[in-house]
């Protein structure tokens, strides 16, 4: 069974998704961000926190909550994610 890949538009809807709306109108959506810090795009930990439990719901996989404090970036946060998605394959 091929597994999906987690990509970063995918975290990008789910960030929308959880985020304070006003956060994210002064973001381009062709914008890469990949590697902006969710700090510097003023995401707080107690969104992150809410994005974590969506992924794990659609995803179906478990992600540890020091991810919030350990995957800075969007781009860190999507490689995690696959990470976990390989190993419940």
């Amino acid at each position: 069974m091929k597994v999906k890949e987690f990509t970063l538009d995918d975290l990008v809807r789910i960030l929308r998704e959880c985020a304070d709306q006003d956060v994210w109108t002064e973001i381009e959506l062709g914008a890469d961000i990949a590697d902006e810090e969710f700090e510097s795009l003023g995401y707080d930990s107690l969104s992150l926190f809410n994005t974590l439990t969506r992924i794990e719901n659609e995803c179906g996989v478990e992600l540890s909550y020091d991810i919030v404090y350990t995957a800075a970036t969007p781009g860190t946060l999507v490689k995690v994610v696959n990470e976990a998605l390989l190993s419940k394959a």
